[in-house]
């Protein structure tokens, strides 16, 4: 995770640290190749707090960084987990110019429950980001937590929502309450809940889901995506 550990949004379900985000670090991408390198990472998922008070979101530092790993580790494949960038299209520009494997942007929720979940952040705003990176070529892919009290009927279209804006690749797993002040679990759903939700995923045309209850962004990402890489492109993962 880059750009700090305070982040400039209040969302119900998460524990990083809110409030005024300190200074950008722009050593920050040198030392976070180097420790790819360390690491030996051959696929490396890179993600933000995110930054409301930078001009660019903090694109430039996401950019900064692709390339630095690019330079550093050649060959390692690189997944970004990006911010809305408050709608900016000259934001996601500038990353998507850095040539990311995949762009990734979670939205996390249905979009009746944004108002609670995600205050700060804009469903349609968030699917066009989607929209603009997949019409610049970009394999393009988001996740969603379940167990928030979302319906099964608005689900299924936020699924169908996301692959209108050409989504690839999905990941369904389950919320948990990082706390006691964060939103309650409204429903735990079994592994074979899970399973039909993929199964439906897939019908509808993503071309992976990974969907289970551990299941997060970065889940098996390498795997997958190099899975992804040797079908043709309307081919789909079984």
């Amino acid at each position: 995770m880059i750009l700090g550990d305070i982040c400039s949004r209040s969302c119900g379900f998460c524990s990083v640290p809110k409030g005024i985000p300190g200074n950008t670090d722009h050593d920050e991408p040198r030392r976070i190749a180097e420790a790819i390198a360390d690491l030996g990472l051959t696929y490396a998922v890179i993600t933000s707090v995110t930054r409301d008070d930078l001009p660019d979101g903090g694109a430039g530092v996401f950019a900064a960084t692709i390339r630095a790993v690019r330079t550093r580790v050649p060959g390692c494949g690189i997944e970004v987990l990006v911010p809305d960038f408050q709608g900016s299209h000259t934001a996601l520009q500038t990353v998507l110019a850095a040539l990311p494997d995949v762009l990734n942007h979670n939205l996390e929720t249905i979009p009746s429950l944004y108002s609670r979940v995600r205050p700060q952040a804009d469903y349609r705003r968030s699917l066009s980001l989607l929209q603009q990176a997949a019409a610049c070529g970009a394999i393009t892919k988001s996740g969603l937590m379940l167990g928030l009290g979302e319906g099964r009927e608005e689900l299924v279209a936020t699924l169908h929502d996301l692959r209108a804006v050409g989504c690839s690749i999905l990941t369904l797993g389950q919320y948990l309450r990082p706390g006691r002040h964060h939103l309650r679990v409204e429903h735990y759903y079994h592994a074979d809940e899970f399973g039909e939700l993929r199964q439906l995923a897939l019908n509808i045309g993503f071309r992976h889901v990974a969907s289970g209850p551990r299941v997060r962004s970065s889940y098996h990402a390498g795997t997958e995506y190099r899975r992804i890489g040797k079908l043709s492109d309307d081919e789909p993962i079984s």
